[in-house]
């Protein structure tokens, strides 16, 4: 049975940092690349970082360039998400997301984390 399990969200104020962490299981976590999502009320959903299968490669919204950073590990099976700087437009739920190779969309997606950022 496939999981992603995201931990971390939570409440923070402006320019503070959180962590989310996101558990794999149920899939080979090395030949997937994985994405971290968010969508805030009445907006739409859009992609925030991503890290390929290998981890050698990552991207980024223009948003959270130089604030946010992606990672995985694959011996835990894990994708994090370190979030500094933290504003409150990125007040949201946090989705992880694990993508084929060579496939444009997730297969798989986590049940999502909220991150709030408010004074």
């Amino acid at each position: 049975q496939v999981q992603l399990v995201e931990s971390g969200g939570g409440l923070v104020q402006p320019g503070g940092s959180l962590r989310l962490s996101c558990a794999a299981s149920g899939f080979t976590f090395s030949l997937y690349a994985m994405n971290w999502y968010r969508q805030a009320p009445g907006k739409e959903r859009e992609l925030v970082a991503a890290i390929t299968s290998a981890g050698g490669s990552t991207n980024y919204a223009d948003s959270v360039k130089g604030r946010f950073t992606i990672s995985s590990d694959n011996a835990k099976n894990t994708v994090y998400l370190q979030m500094n700087s933290l504003k409150p437009e990125d007040t949201a739920v946090y989705y992880c997301a694990a993508r084929p190779r060579g496939v444009l969309t997730p297969a798989y997606w986590g049940q999502g984390t909220q991150v709030t950022v408010s004074s």
